[in-house]
């Protein structure tokens, strides 16, 4: 249990990000978009630029969004490695009972 703790706080920090209807339709933008200039989601939200990029801090601090920076202005779009694996076998394999592991075979442990 104790080689897990890091794992766990990585995803408890990721399922945190993701525990906000903001940081969901932010995601949910840019899985739209694709990379977004800062200034086109302040624009999209209606949210003050302080609170978008409080948001944005927390996505990027949990690794589910990546950031570029071109001149002045800061564009935004989804870490889709990082999205497509919260739930993934790794996941799922930390919680799969063990005598279940024979069931799925798919399962990474």
């Amino acid at each position: 249990m104790e080689a897990l703790k890091p794992t766990f706080q990585l995803y408890e920090k990721k399922f945190k990000a993701l525990a906000d209807q903001n940081r969901l339709e932010i995601l949910f933008e840019l899985c739209q978009r694709g990379q977004t200039c800062v200034c086109d989601l302040t624009e999209t939200f209606g949210i003050s630029q302080s609170k978008l990029s409080y948001h944005l801090k927390v996505l990027l601090e949990a690794n589910l969004i990546v950031k570029q920076t071109k001149g002045t202005w800061s564009y935004y779009d989804l870490n889709e490695k990082e999205v497509n694996s919260l739930l993934s076998e790794e996941i799922c394999c930390i919680f799969r009972k063990t005598g279940n592991k024979a069931a799925n075979n798919s399962c990474c442990c």
